[in-house]
């Protein structure tokens, strides 16, 4: 039968979000029914709400989240009622030219569950990255849920939904970070701040941080920056080149996705250096650069999807990671909510003090 719970959802553009009660449809061929633990609150829900994705109200925000399958379709056999799973927006398909060519994290045919969740009146949400995770309880493709350990905090496993993991992806499996190499991160949020991680992971000798917000620089060099460079104040372009014998770092991560912060990626790089970019830009920005300067400087442009990430692979990995003390992913986790101080978290986005503000429903 047919699940009523609550839920959090965004009726129109820039509008304050609202608990609202959801229909929750029983679990069709291939989905799941994940009864939600934790949800971080992800400046990608900002942007819905913002209409910076689509304009497909009301949507059901959040989506980096970690809960108990309740129950599943017909067809599922990866997961089963009762196991812990971290939710990921790119279930893989198996049959796309990617997924054949044995490059799976690449899925050019990802998928979402086919079923809709609905106001009680009937209306269709549209769930922020094909999850909808500010609920008690989402419907998902089974593909979507990941099992891990379920020893791990839910409010900590569910970071590697989303940010958690596309800032370490983006160091390790788009940027290749090597051991030795020099990096530059251009944005210390939680992303930015996830890729100091990658990149210390990964054994880079030098991480230099860069941001607007001393507090910013303060927690990202806590996480394994080595420098930092407040570039309200200082050229960050020079100053990069200055730490790294007026060269450029190997590799430069754009965690802020607009123009000028990618344009000062671009400049800030090493001859035949790669820059990737994580940050999410909006619809309208442009990019201009000399298209002389692209071929003369060499090296790879990169865009980081997800991290790179294959969430089989990947979510497991990192959650033993965490529980070996190796990678301290509760130092994302700034302050837990409930349900309705979603738009307080929303505001406080803003203020700089806050890497990740985490729903908790139990």
């Amino acid at each position: 039968m047919p699940q009523q719970v609550q839920g959090v959802v965004a009726t129109g553009r820039n509008e304050p979000v609202r608990v609202e009660t959801i229909v929750v449809p029983d679990p069709g061929p291939g989905e799941a029914v994940v009864k939600i633990q934790a949800c971080g609150v992800c400046h990608t829900d900002l942007h819905y709400k913002q209409g910076g994705i689509n304009d497909d109200f009301p949507f059901l925000l959040g989506h980096e989240a970690a809960g108990i399958v309740e129950s599943v379709g017909d067809g599922v056999t990866d997961v089963a009622p009762g196991d812990f799973v971290i939710l990921n927006w790119r279930a893989v398909c198996g049959r796309c030219r990617a997924c054949l060519r044995g490059r799976p994290q690449y899925c050019f045919d990802t998928h979402n569950a086919r079923q809709k969740m609905t106001l009680l009146d009937g209306t269709e949400l549209s769930p922020a990255l094909g999850i909808g995770a500010f609920a008690e309880k989402t419907l998902v493709a089974a593909g979507q849920c990941t099992k891990v350990d379920p020893g791990v905090d839910a409010a900590v496993a569910g970071l590697l939904g989303c940010g958690v993991m596309a800032g370490i992806g983006a160091a390790i499996n788009t940027g290749n970070v090597g051991r030795g190499d020099s990096v530059a991160v251009i944005g210390c949020g939680g992303v930015g701040d996830a890729a100091v991680v990658g990149a210390r992971l990964a054994g880079a000798a030098r991480i230099i941080a860069v941001d607007i917000d001393d507090r910013k620089l303060e927690t990202a060099r806590s996480m394994g920056a080595t420098h930092t460079v407040n570039s309200r104040s200082t050229d960050p372009v020079e100053a990069i080149r200055e730490l790294t014998g007026g060269f450029g770092a190997d590799v430069v991560i754009e965690a802020v996705g607009r123009p000028e912060t990618y344009r000062q990626a671009f400049y800030a790089r090493d001859l035949a250096g790669t820059v990737v970019l994580v940050g999410v830009p909006t619809p309208e920005m442009k990019l201009e650069l000399p298209l002389l300067d692209v071929f003369g400087r060499g090296g790879s442009l990169k865009s980081s999807w997800y991290g790179d990430c294959l969430p089989s692979r990947d979510f497991p990995m990192l959650v033993d990671l965490h529980q070996q003390g190796r990678i301290d992913l509760g130092a994302f986790v700034t302050e837990t909510i409930g349900l309705g101080d979603v738009e307080k978290a929303f505001a406080r986005m803003h203020e700089g003090d806050v890497l990740r503000s985490v729903v908790v429903l139990g």
